[in-house]
């Protein structure tokens, strides 16, 4: 799953949720998303316009992710 800091889903019919500290997967069969809380909401492949993902910088992620300096 990939995390984001802040998470937007666009709907088709213009209504917006937004989400603070999420990981989420996007596929063909629309779109998961997993809250610090751990609750679940899923949003069927024919609801969702678009998404809009920020994170933030984080201090350690080279190493994190294998980076050699």
């Amino acid at each position: 799953m990939l995390r984001a800091d802040e998470l937007t889903v666009v709907h088709h019919d213009d209504t917006v949720h937004r989400f603070t500290d999420v990981r989420y997967t996007l596929s063909r069969r629309g779109l998961r998303v997993v809250l610090a809380t751990g609750e679940e909401i899923l949003f069927a492949q024919h609801d969702v316009l678009t998404t809009h993902v920020q994170t933030a910088a984080r201090t350690g992620a080279r190493e994190e992710y294998g980076i050699a300096a």
